[in-house]
């Protein structure tokens, strides 16, 4: 046993009578020996089918409080959770088996059925107590069934890819020591306790999901309220029926949530929130003090990804600033500018991490990606004079405008405080004389032509009192979304192509 496995057993436990997973989707409760049970078969399943240590399971599920015993089954006997988007692709997951020869996978029937082909597959429709019609592939006769079955601190717990907004997704492996020591940080830096309800909107097969709010929760012996996804007339019921004290969305949720009629007549003040948690994007200030002065809850914005296994930094509490994304948080951050790394304020540049929850490689080996110990995460941004990082955008999406270099986050983070737009990216446009032009893609409420053309204008006049004239958008389009990954990230090098397409 791990400290992870040997702690999360021990509060399975501990909370053997206690209802504290509900799934929303079933509308149930399950306490602590429905969860060990459902643990203990799925540890007999894969054992059975020769898994141990260092073994890969693939998984592609919905949201559902089964992920949780499949998880401990697994880590309890050293084998990999692998779990991709829900939303894949049946011919997508067809290609990545095919690619990496996994021993085991785990889907829900209807998507099972893409695998029957294989005639080297044997097939266990399994029924649990938290859900009934799991499906669990294995390799036939495996060669070696006596494998080790127990995980080191070095073993994987999980492989998971980044979010690949621009190419192909590097695959990620944590240790248990780290997911162990992110979910201590997470846990005190969020100040969770046994009183604690989270409701879980964000998808499950996501680091911000599985590492800051499960494995935190249940070693805080807190409780858990899974949605299936995030729905806008369903989160402040869910909110208020389940006692809910904290939850974890992204930037667009929080637009969402403000510009819904039916979320908004849903809202109560009786609610118990004591934050909302936001990250994977830069959040407006505005956008961010419309919300607390309407629901009465501060946002806690942070600052991590896949590869610490977590958060990097985040406001205290007592201490928010409003636009940052907080203080480091048991772990290294320093500004990278001309291969020199410093945390002195206003010097802007690439942010790097290091630290005891930080990945030193990738599983597909990426050098580039690393400086002398430092993760170089890609994002620009700067320290002020409290210590507080600020992001700039991602060093990937920085726009050439006649050689000057413009930071969509800073144009959309002005574009956004007009009233009626939702939502805005801004993205390169191509130019003969300036090479790029900056386009800003706008979700409108209102489809009308006419008032889309005054809307434009009002943008064009407000960017000109508040922006540099080479940072002010050229072009400017409607439209009904943004292409976006799985877990809500912004597709760009696809917005920008959709865009030059409507020129």
């Amino acid at each position: 046993m791990t400290r992870l496995t040997d702690e999360l057993t021990k509060h399975m436990e501990k909370n053997r009578k206690r209802k504290f997973v509900k799934d929303e989707r079933l509308n149930k409760w399950f306490d602590g020996s429905e969860l060990t049970a459902d643990i203990q078969k799925l540890k007999k399943i894969f054992s059975a089918a020769g898994l141990g240590r260092g073994d890969v399971v693939f998984m592609c599920l919905d949201n559902s409080a089964v992920y949780l015993p499949i998880n401990q089954a697994l880590w309890q006997l050293g084998v990999v959770a692998h779990p991709v988007s829900a939303t894949t692709s049946t011919v997508e997951l067809v290609k990545d088996y095919r690619e990496n020869n996994y021993l085991a996978m785990i889907f829900e029937p209807q998507t099972a059925t893409a695998f029957m082909k294989f005639s080297e597959l044997a097939r266990q429709d399994v029924k649990l107590n938290t859900f009934e019609d799991l499906v669990i592939f294995n390799k036939k006769n495996l060669v070696n069934n006596n494998k080790v079955k127990t995980p080191l601190e070095s073993s994987y717990g999980w492989i998971l890819n980044t979010s690949g907004t621009t190419g192909k997704p590097k695959k990620v492996g944590l240790t248990h020591e780290m997911m162990w020591r992110a979910a201590q940080y997470d846990l005190i830096s969020h100040r969770l306790t046994s009183k604690d309800t989270v409701l879980i909107v964000m998808p499950m097969f996501h680091i911000n999901a599985q590492e800051l709010i499960v494995i935190s929760t249940l070693l805080t012996d807190g409780k858990l309220v899974i949605a299936p996804k995030f729905s806008a007339h369903k989160f402040w019921p869910q909110i208020l029926d389940n006692n809910v004290t904290w939850s974890s969305v992204v930037p667009t949720i929080v637009t969402i949530l403000l510009k819904n009629e039916t979320a908004n007549a849903a809202f109560s003040p009786n609610h118990k929130l004591r934050f909302i948690r936001c990250a994977s994007a830069i959040l407006s200030i505005n956008r961010q003090k419309e919300f607390t002065e309407r629901y009465g809850v501060p946002i806690l914005e942070g600052y991590g990804m896949t590869e610490s296994c977590s958060q990097c930094t985040l406001n205290p509490l007592d201490h928010i600033k409003l636009g940052s994304v907080g203080k480091p948080f048991h772990t290294d951050v320093a500004i990278m500018q001309e291969n020199e790394f410093t945390t002195e304020p206003d010097i802007h540049g690439e942010i790097a991490v290091r630290g005891d929850h930080v990945i030193t490689d990738y599983l597909d080996h990426h050098p580039e990606s690393f400086k002398a110990g430092w993760l170089k995460t890609g994002d620009l941004g700067y320290f002020d004079q409290d210590g507080y990082l600020w992001l700039d955008g991602r060093q990937k999406d920085i726009i050439n405008h006649g050689g000057e270099k413009v930071s969509p986050a800073v144009v959309e983070m002005v574009i956004s405080e007009l009233d009626f737009v939702k939502d805005v990216a801004v993205v390169p446009i191509p130019n003969p004389v300036y090479g790029e032009n900056v386009a800003a893609a706008i979700i409108d409420e209102s489809t009308d032509l006419k008032i889309q053309a005054e809307h434009k204008s009002k943008i064009l006049e407000y960017t000109e009192t508040h922006l540099a004239k080479y940072r002010r958008p050229t072009e400017i389009f409607f439209v009904k979304d943004f292409p976006r990954n799985a877990t809500g990230k912004i597709l760009r090098s696809q917005l920008a192509d959709s865009l030059i397409n409507l020129q």
